[in-house]
């Protein structure tokens, strides 16, 4: 598979917990870098079924 060419950068601020949590959940799932696993949480967080962002209406957080 070619790679996917990536012109953005969305740059986020994390607490410890958060990034604690982040990391021990991209090592359980083996993602080689915390990018690819953000990644992953935003495409999987973007395709839940019922979730506000599937009716295009405001998060609610």
């Amino acid at each position: 598979m070619p790679a996917v060419k990536r012109t953005y950068r969305l740059q986020i601020m994390l607490n410890a917990e958060e990034l604690a949590v982040l990391d021990a959940w991209r090592f359980k799932k083996g993602m080689s870098s915390r990018s690819d696993a953000v990644r992953e949480l935003l495409r999987r967080g973007l395709t839940v079924k019922g979730h506000e962002a599937d009716r295009g209406e405001p998060l609610q957080i």
